[in-house]
């Protein structure tokens, strides 16, 4: 717990959006944006994009339940059934917005695709060289699940219900903006301008979201400190 006081107090008074795992969120997004201004990417790599950070989120979050609240060994009983339930259930919420993205988008590949398998995801995810894009959001996850999760000990504090509950409110909220824009983007027929709006509002939306959260565990983990200070 003293390192992870140390560490709250070296950001203590800077603003909630300026922490490392903040510049390694932003950063990673402007991969997409590189895409867009200089390899040509229209809608539906983007959006697609967004769809596999999806996936990423969740296995994310499926870590994230494993390692909650690790001094209650009592909540592994709990565990053994909330994460085959999340893996399931966000597995289906996130297969049918992936039927959506192709539904909707899909039309720019070379095929138009009715019902998604994995070999048609694979064959967008080489047909637009999505691995730099996605392994740089895989990195910013990680970086935030290491650096706030474990190393801030939000962990020890964390709310196992509304951690199930979390990756929803996110998903719903930056997707329904990147789809909306999708379709703004489309109608406009300025894919350049567009696109780059539309990536710098999902970068705006993404650190909201974070600060948010993290604010949050924050709060959670200042006030257990100042419980178990409490004689």
């Amino acid at each position: 717990m003293g390192a992870e006081r140390e560490r709250d107090s070296v950001w203590a008074g800077r603003p909630s959006w300026l922490t490392p795992s903040v510049a390694v969120l932003v950063g990673a997004n402007l991969f997409p944006l590189y895409a867009v201004l200089f390899q040509g990417w229209k809608v539906f790599p983007i959006v697609l994009l967004f769809w596999l950070e999806n996936v990423i989120v969740g296995v994310f979050f499926i870590l994230r339940l494993l390692a909650a609240r690790p001094q209650e060994p009592a909540g592994w009983l709990a565990k053994l059934f909330m994460v085959p339930f999340f893996t399931f259930h966000y597995g289906m919420f996130t297969m049918v917005h992936g039927v959506f993205v192709f539904a909707l988008f899909g039309p720019e590949m070379r095929h138009v695709v009715d019902f998604p398998g994995p070999a048609d995801v694979l064959d967008a995810f080489r047909t637009y060289h999505l691995a730099p894009a996605v392994a740089a959001l895989a990195a910013s996850h990680a970086f935030s699940y290491v650096w706030n999760y474990l190393g801030k000990g939000e962990c020890r504090t964390v709310n196992m219900a509304g951690l199930m509950a979390a990756p929803y409110a996110r998903v719903v909220v930056l997707h329904v903006a990147i789809i909306g824009g999708g379709f703004l983007v489309m109608a406009l027929k300025s894919p350049l301008a567009g696109l780059a709006l539309l990536l710098v509002l999902k970068i705006c939306l993404d650190v909201a979201a974070h600060s948010r959260e993290h604010r949050k565990a924050a709060a959670h983990r200042q006030g257990d400190s100042d419980s178990a200070d409490t004689p």
